[in-house]
């Protein structure tokens, strides 16, 4: 059941993440979209809080100064996000 749900999660991820992108692209070639800039703010928003809910309950999502560990170094914990299916 913990599998299903962090599985869950990471979909969730993936798809608020690529509506940012979609829509960080979109607003490169249209910046005084004001409904697009407040939908990219949103699912910012929301994609930032499903990042720390997924990191505080399974781990970092990735390395490099975008999420803290706990002790020990949890980097080296399997699996990895991307391992998952």
């Amino acid at each position: 059941m913990k599998n299903n749900e962090r599985a869950r999660l990471l979909d969730e991820i993936r798809a608020i993440e690529f509506m940012t992108i979609e829509l960080n692209l979109y607003l490169d070639t249209h910046p005084d979209d004001q409904k697009a800039l407040n939908d990219y703010n949103s699912y910012t928003k929301q994609l930032m809080a499903l990042k720390d809910e997924y990191q505080r309950r399974y781990g970092p999502l990735s390395n490099f100064g975008t999420a803290v560990s706990e002790y020990p170094w949890a980097w080296i914990n399997e699996p990895w996000p991307w391992e998952l299916d």
